[in-house]
């Protein structure tokens, strides 16, 4: 991987002190969506990745909402599928659902009962891992589905925050690390 382009896509992550709440360092990836160049950039090292590691997939599935973001340039350029893995209440038909703690109280995800098929191979992106809480459902929603899970894949990961502990044995990739 070029330490070029890693370097233009970090460069474009900008970070916000005590936001949401005092002691957390948020990082942001607004200015890397509104560059075009830092954004492609991104898309070409996921793309990269995938292409080196997996030689079949047959989805990339993103988390509501910037998932949503990174996921379906990434599928469009691998010539796959993209899966919506929503915030209860947003899918119409049948769903699967679960519900997983936060840091501040409960959650639930959604996906739709067809979305894949047993045995269908699934990458999973997002744009950050934190505490691996919302990571963690979409595995269970996917494993329920009994689509075979090959990677959770994300552009930032928290490492102090021990997040792709809770993925357990699922592989877990991230382009970028922060403390």
């Amino acid at each position: 991987m070029s330490d070029q382009r890693l370097r233009t896509v970090r460069e474009r992550v900008r970070s916000f002190p005590d936001f949401p709440v005092p002691g957390v360092m948020f990082r942001d990836i607004s200015p890397l969506l509104k560059d075009p160049v830092a954004f492609r950039t991104l898309i070409d090292l996921l793309e990269d990745h995938l292409r080196a590691s997996f030689p079949k997939i047959d989805f990339i599935a993103g988390l509501d909402s910037r998932g949503f973001l990174i996921g379906p340039p990434l599928a469009q350029r691998l010539g796959i599928g993209f899966v919506p893995i929503r915030k209860r209440g947003k899918l119409p038909g049948p769903t699967e659902s679960v519900s997983y703690a936060l840091e501040y109280g409960k959650a639930e995800l959604e996906v739709q009962s067809d979305a894949v098929e047993p045995g269908q191979k699934v990458v999973i992106v997002d744009d950050l891992l934190a505490t691996g809480g919302t990571m963690g459902a979409a595995c269970e929603l996917l494993k329920r589905l009994k689509a075979e899970i090959l990677e959770c894949l994300v552009v930032i990961e928290l490492k102090l925050l021990k997040g792709s502990e809770k993925l357990k044995s699922i592989p877990f990739y991230s382009l970028l690390q922060y403390d």
